[in-house]
């Protein structure tokens, strides 16, 4: 190997090292986008604090992620940092949402058969939102997975 190969391996593998950790401790938070519908304020400011804390690590794993995509591939990296901002604008959107529900819980009764439009429009946007956060976080760690199998495996091992 030569020095400018040895220097990217070392580069990437310190990478890896810091990743595997954010991975561990995103896996403790264990954060779950399932929409529960329940009425209790308390509910909502924990779950609030959860996925803060959620999202912050997030974007640090992503970020790291990002890092080390770049030691290897400058234009497929900056297409992650694309992603990694569409992560945190929906986060953003889904914690405004969950703000909204934490100020009038009862949004959340769906057992209340008087419930207002905005009511039902509250569910509905957090609902899709969840989803959206899910299946974007699906999506970056796929094409991470795949750019991982293709191009760091070799230069890891």
């Amino acid at each position: 190997m030569d020095g400018e190969s040895e220097d990217l391996s070392k580069k990437a593998k310190e990478h890896s090292e810091k990743l595997s950790k954010l991975g561990l401790e995103l896996s403790k938070i264990q954060f779950s986008y399932k929409v529960e519908h329940k009425p209790s304020k308390n509910y909502w400011q924990k779950r609030i604090k959860d996925f803060e804390r959620y999202k912050k690590t997030g974007l640090e794993y992503y970020n790291q992620s990002y890092n080390l995509m770049s030691v290897i591939s400058k234009n497929e990296s900056e297409l992650f940092l694309l992603r990694i901002s569409k992560f945190h604008q929906l986060g953003s959107e889904l914690i405004k949402i969950m703000k909204n529900i934490e100020e009038n819980p009862s949004i959340m009764d769906s057992k209340d058969k008087h419930q207002s439009q905005w009511s039902k429009k509250i569910r509905k946007e957090i609902t899709e939102c969840s989803d959206k956060c899910l299946n974007h976080e699906k999506e970056m760690n796929f094409l991470f997975r795949e750019f991982y199998e293709k191009q760091l495996k070799k230069i890891l091992e």
